[in-house]
């Protein structure tokens, strides 16, 4: 249902998802307010500059899955400047590192026998990963979790080496932890379907859009944050940055909901709560108590150092576009290492030839030396002597991790809570991990006021 041209709106958050769902009333003739605590918008979808290139230091790209992100960059008039990665990823192993194999989902091969398979986890591995094909399924019931799941279908060396670097280092959960449904919707029913593992992840991937998974903005997502604040103001929406809000109050009768701030209190219709986890919880305290009595997630920080380094070494790309630290390789604190340039060829023609970008992820919030950050880069990359020209470091935190358990204990109670008319909530720690998931919840709460 559309709003009412006289509808009063409060988004709270200027993330991604507050700015897309302030931007979607006010394009239904609603009166909106966008209420931000920080002094800037955007959230995780941020910027930094390195060697005097604009980067993105959060998101990065955006899945292409349900097509929300390239409608809303098409509507922005973005659709130009949209580009496929180039290139794939490598895995550090204990012993070598080597390119992930291509044509799988989460890591799960969809061939246990492919070469690029058997490079990975070894001919032994491999054999032990094909007996997915012959093994039973369950008949009835669904698997439960996606680290049990893969590690009694295709064994411990495609679950270590292949499933935990990807699920760990994009979702930043253990796959021992994370629900199969909550990560890869549609894997149980293909499984029941096909037979096997490796025969449902052949038809998730075939079923799913042609090309890359995942793309890119030239001049780096961030742009995406600038098109969408210029969009919401042009509309007439009220953004307030350095705004908190400090509570909202359902109206005892009567209908509509208070949004209380330092300065002011705002009666509304229609309220958007788009923060993050831990915020929200705290500001549902008086609309919905016994979601905010809920246990907390643990507080998940990280950090990116972005360098710059001038060395031609690194001109064919001996590590594709990036590498995921396996937990078996020693002597390697960061988690990832994103060779930018190599991956994003408008980037490096930016940084001009034989400047190189990279971005190294550390789990923790903790400050990496120099030293350190030098000696993962060397080892990640396979290349002695590097010198970085330049160094940014950018800093997250995530309060409610989208696939921590107790978030999913969360969205559960939430789906089933009954929160008062016209409060709705979007967000990543709601709707998932990504752009996609939360553009589509941010949608889906300003038009139809569901999360």
């Amino acid at each position: 249902m559309g709003a009412h041209p006289l509808m009063r709106a409060v988004v709270i958050g200027g993330g991604v998802a507050g700015l897309v769902a302030a931007r979607r009333l006010a394009l239904a003739g609603a009166s909106v307010v966008l209420l931000e605590a920080s002094d800037r918008l955007g959230g995780r979808v941020a910027s930094t500059e390195i060697g005097g290139v604009p980067v993105d230091s959060g998101a990065e790209s955006f899945a292409v899955r349900g097509g929300v992100v390239r409608a809303l960059v098409e509507q922005l008039g973005l659709g130009g400047d949209v580009r496929d990665p180039a290139g794939s990823a490598w895995v550090a192993l204990a012993d070598r590192t080597v390119p992930l194999p291509a044509g799988g989902l989460l890591g799960i091969p969809s061939s246990p026998l492919a070469t690029d398979v058997r490079r990975v986890i070894d001919t032994a591995g491999s054999v032990r990963a094909y007996r997915d094909r012959v093994l039973p399924v369950l008949k009835v019931g669904r698997y439960e979790r996606l680290g049990p799941l893969v590690r009694s279908r295709m064994g411990e060396l495609v679950l270590e080496r292949l499933v935990a670097p990807v699920v760990q280092n994009v979702y930043g959960v253990d796959p021992d932890d994370v629900p199969i449904d909550a990560i890869a919707p549609g894997l149980n029913a293909e499984i029941t379907r096909t037979g096997s593992l490796s025969g449902a992840v052949l038809r998730l991937r075939t079923a799913a859009p042609p090309g890359a998974a995942a793309q890119g903005l030239v001049g780096g997502v961030h742009r995406l944050v600038a098109a969408l604040t210029d969009a919401v103001r042009g509309l007439g929406v009220d953004v307030r940055t350095g705004t908190e809000a400090l509570g909202i109050h359902p109206a005892p009768f009567g209908g509509g909901i208070t949004v209380t701030t330092a300065r002011e209190d705002l009666a509304a219709d229609r309220v958007v709560l788009a923060v993050d986890g831990a915020a929200a919880l705290g500001l549902l305290a008086d609309a919905a108590p016994d979601l905010a009595t809920m246990p907390r997630p643990a507080v998940a920080d990280s950090r990116a150092v972005l360098l710059r380094i001038d060395d031609r070494r690194l001109d064919p790309a001996p590590r594709g576009t990036g590498v995921l630290r396996a937990a078996g390789r020693a002597g390697v604190q960061a988690s990832a290492l994103t060779h930018l340039t190599a991956k994003w060829p408008w980037l490096g023609e930016r940084a001009g030839s034989g400047h190189h970008l990279v971005r190294v992820a550390y789990r923790g919030a903790a400050p990496v030396s120099d030293a350190v950050v030098l000696a993962d880069a060397s080892a990640l990359l396979g290349l002695e002597g590097l010198k970085p020209a330049d160094r940014a470091d950018a800093l997250w935190s995530d309060t409610a991790p989208a696939l921590a358990p107790e978030t999913l204990a969360i969205r559960a109670a939430l789906a089933g809570a009954e929160l008062p008319q016209g409060l709705v909530v979007a967000g990543s720690w709601v709707a998932g991990t990504g752009l996609a998931s939360v553009v589509a919840s941010a949608e889906r709460a300003a038009t139809h006021g569901g999360s």
